[in-house]
């Protein structure tokens, strides 16, 4: 017989906290470091591009009046 899961509604505080848990223990696992090294850029031409859009983003969003 399959059990039914109970209607919380609005921000389903259940699976919020399993979310949180399975996070937090693959944050703490040590498999962090090695998965975010398996994604490399796909060109050097990329890797360009994202240095360009991060500076944008750094840049100050109005001018300093002279």
């Amino acid at each position: 017989m399959a059990t039914t899961q109970k209607n919380e509604g609005e921000g389903n505080k259940t699976a919020a906290r399993a979310y949180n848990k399975a996070t937090t223990q693959f944050a703490n696992s040590g498999k962090v470091g090695p998965a975010a090294a398996k994604k490399s850029l796909s060109s050097p031409a990329e890797a360009v591009e994202l240095k360009r859009a991060e500076e944008i983003g750094k840049r100050p969003a109005k001018s300093p009046k002279p």
